[in-house]
């Protein structure tokens, strides 16, 4: 079955009305509510050291691209 005119552009708009349906919830709307994830990792990490449980006696991981502390 060939899908032509309006059917096609039906079908393509459904294909990406999914993916970004999918796409939403995992990369814009935390973009977006920054804040609102840094509270919960707050509350989900406290208590945790992150040194203690660092594997291999690796660095725990700094930010690149944060500024240097004078």
């Amino acid at each position: 079955m060939i899908l032509k005119g309006w059917k096609y552009y039906a079908f393509v708009g459904t294909v990406f009305g999914f993916i970004g349906g999918a796409l939403y919830p995992i990369v814009i709307y935390p973009m977006q509510h920054i804040q609102e994830y840094k509270e919960m990792q707050k509350t989900t990490r406290k208590g945790i050291k992150q040194e203690e449980i660092q594997p291999g006696n690796m660095k725990v991981w700094s930010d690149p691209f944060g500024r240097k502390k004078d």
